[in-house]
């Protein structure tokens, strides 16, 4: 994006929706991310944070965001869906939509930036950017890592132990906990019926 290969950045459009069992989510005996109690808050606090760090760091500091969280399906004690929407400090506006109990024909993960001359999208856990400008299409595939976790974790497990910087400040991952916080926020509208 900094070389404005989509002119200015007018709004951004995220999509993660996911059957109950999703390929994506990892397999476990008892699943603790749907546990709140356990997770904080479903599958939308497991995976959230990273595309909410990835908006962040590509547009900044936010100015407004809101949300609405429920759960729908009643599978679990997590919600199941949840918007939000941020309005960014340089203009930019972020509309998301996570939801856990869709068909998995309609399972995504997707990403699209839209600007004043064109798009680029992508899946956050996936591999293709597509960019579109012009009537043009052009695909860039990347191998996907076979460890991507890994560099992190060495940095993390190397800053416990005395050996290293910290990767990531608190400042930087409170942002993202904000704002999940504030899509998630019970709210009681006692004039809406």
């Amino acid at each position: 994006m900094s070389d404005n290969a989509i002119g200015d950045i007018r709004f951004v459009s995220l999509q993660m929706l996911q059957p109950p069992a999703s390929a994506l989510i990892a397999d476990s005996a008892v699943n603790w991310r749907v546990d709140p109690a356990i997770s904080g808050g479903g599958l939308f606090h497991d995976l959230a944070p990273h595309q909410l760090d990835l908006m962040i760091y590509f547009f900044g500091q936010p100015k407004h965001a809101a949300g609405i969280a429920v759960n729908q399906a009643g599978v679990n004690q997590a919600d199941d869906l949840v918007t939000g929407h941020i309005l960014f400090e340089n203009g930019v506006v972020f509309n998301g939509m996570w939801c856990f109990t869709v068909s998995p024909a309609d399972q995504q993960d997707r990403c699209e930036i839209t600007g004043s001359s064109g798009t680029i999208s992508f899946p956050v856990f996936g591999s293709k950017i597509t960019l579109r400008k012009d009537g043009h299409t052009e695909e860039f595939i990347f191998d996907p890592l076979q460890h991507v976790q890994q560099p992190m974790i060495e940095k993390v497990t190397a800053f416990f132990l005395g050996k290293g910087a910290n990767p990531c400040s608190a400042e930087q991952a409170i942002l993202s906990m904000e704002l999940m916080d504030r899509f998630t926020r019970r709210l009681s509208y006692s004039g809406l019926r």
